[in-house]
């Protein structure tokens, strides 16, 4: 219940983004559920093990290479799927935490909420 609650808000929140920000735009609903999926499934598999490649310059820059990992992960998922559109890097940048942003209050809510 929890995690499909957290994927429709994020899909919210996307579709939030796309309207607040001109440098992303989404489709419709469903293309905001489903990038919402690929997003979660990308921050799930993939950003770990960047995280971990990188893991000498992240220091390096005293973490802000995060925010490059995140906008990189936003950027493959808008190219991965059709309707869900970031043209640039600068915009993936703006999106990705924009979209980290309403997912910090998302996961707060939901834990003031529906307690574990």
């Amino acid at each position: 219940m929890r995690l499909l609650l957290k994927w429709l808000l994020g899909a919210c929140a996307l579709l939030a983004i796309a309207h607040l920000y001109n440098g992303v735009q989404v489709g419709n609903f469903h293309v905001a559920l489903l990038a919402a999926l690929v997003l979660g499934l990308l921050n799930t598999i993939l950003k770990p093990v960047l995280v971990l490649l990188t893991l000498p310059v992240t220091v390096l820059t005293l973490g802000l290479f995060l925010f490059v990992i995140n906008a990189l992960v936003f950027w493959l998922a808008a190219s991965l799927l059709n309707g869900f559109v970031v043209p640039s890097f600068n915009a993936a940048l703006v999106g990705s935490v924009l979209y980290t942003a309403f997912n910090l209050v998302i996961n707060s809510a939901l834990e003031r909420l529906l307690p574990r």
